[in-house]
């Protein structure tokens, strides 16, 4: 049994301590982009979770570039690899990974222009409302059973998405089901995706994948402002 996790995009060195400075947090909070620079210190290192290790992750645009069959769901497509079909002024990714077992979240912060950062999530959250089942084009992964979750209240705004991987079963006729949560969280003109899947080896399919609180709490921490919107 085979299957690809969109999670695991591909990982440096491992993270760089450091939090981020005043005047970039000044800068996000006011909703202006952040450098790449000021997200580098932004985002969460092992030293702000006790409990998680913290590596590097590529954070390239290839995902913004994502489509996927009906064409209204390529939003959602897109915040599986953590991007979005609007221009990212700058982005860093994190790989979250649990110290003693279980599947490491992804992260991709990205730094917008105000507006767009605005349209990325209302892009997203009006996708996750219309699609039930799609195809991501690229991938060639299947996904069914997306539904959207109630709004986690982080930042200031956020929206939640459960859904379920069909992916190849090289032994048997019947796909396996992976579950999946994308979450997107935006603090003035930056937006976090955080990407969470269940194994289905653990759970035969059926246990929804969980995005730590603890992990995004701390990073709304490291960018400044208040970490709920309620």
């Amino acid at each position: 049994m085979t299957f690809l996790s969109l999670v695991a995009c591909g990982s440096g060195q491992g993270s760089q301590d450091g939090g981020a400075s005043d005047e970039g947090k000044a800068a996000h909070v006011q909703g202006k982009p952040l450098s790449k620079a000021d997200l580098e210190q932004a985002a969460i290192t092992g030293t702000d979770l006790d409990d998680y290790e913290v590596e590097r992750q590529l954070a390239t645009s290839p995902a913004s570039t994502r489509t996927a069959e009906p064409a209204d769901c390529t939003p959602v497509a897109q915040a599986l690899g953590g991007s979005s079909g609007f221009a990212a002024v700058a982005r860093t990714g994190r790989l979250v990974s649990p110290k003693r077992h279980g599947h490491g979240v992804s992260m991709i912060l990205s730094s917008y222009r105000a507006q767009d950062a605005a349209l990325v999530i209302q892009a997203f959250r009006t996708a996750a409302k219309r699609c039930e089942t799609f195809k991501d084009v690229r991938a060639e992964f299947r996904y069914d059973e997306a539904a959207l979750q109630p709004d986690p209240g982080y930042g200031d705004e956020s929206v939640s998405l459960r859904l379920t991987q069909l992916a190849a079963d090289t032994e048997n006729e019947e796909p396996v089901r992976v579950p999946y949560t994308v979450m997107a969280v935006r603090r003035g003109a930056t937006v976090a995706m955080f990407t969470e899947f269940e194994s289905p080896r653990a759970s035969g399919g059926k246990a929804a994948a969980v995005v730590p609180e603890v992990i995004v709490k701390t990073q709304l921490n490291k960018l400044g402002g208040p970490t709920a919107s309620k």
